[in-house]
């Protein structure tokens, strides 16, 4: 997939918790949060409950392109942590929603 216009690359993910794995869940992600913050190429990483539907998680995040996505999904601890979210986590990465945005902008 191409990076955006601008060069960055958007991604929306969302999971749910298996039933009673809601706050391992939400500890788990917590967790992840700073260590993809310093991941080079960055720009925002932000994990959110979903108000009133607990155990379900909605990462945005946003990279300068999308190697630096691509070295983050690949990156030893990711590799190392897939299992483990697999074990709390309904469905496979590939059945939830994780999307890639693409922007839309005026015309010039």
């Amino acid at each position: 997939m191409d990076d955006a216009p601008s060069g960055y690359i958007t991604v929306l993910w969302e999971a749910r918790a298996k039933a009673g794995k809601e706050a391992a869940m939400k500890e788990f992600v917590a967790a992840a949060v700073s260590p993809s913050r310093n991941d080079y190429g960055n720009i925002d990483y932000e994990a959110h409950e979903v108000e009133g539907d607990p155990g379900t998680i909605i990462i945005y995040e946003r990279w300068v392109n999308r190697q630096a996505l691509d070295d983050h999904l690949n990156a030893p601890r990711m590799k190392e942590l897939g299992p483990q979210l697999l074990e709390i986590m309904e469905g496979t990465m590939e059945e939830t929603g994780f999307r890639i945005l693409k922007p839309i902008r005026p015309a010039q």
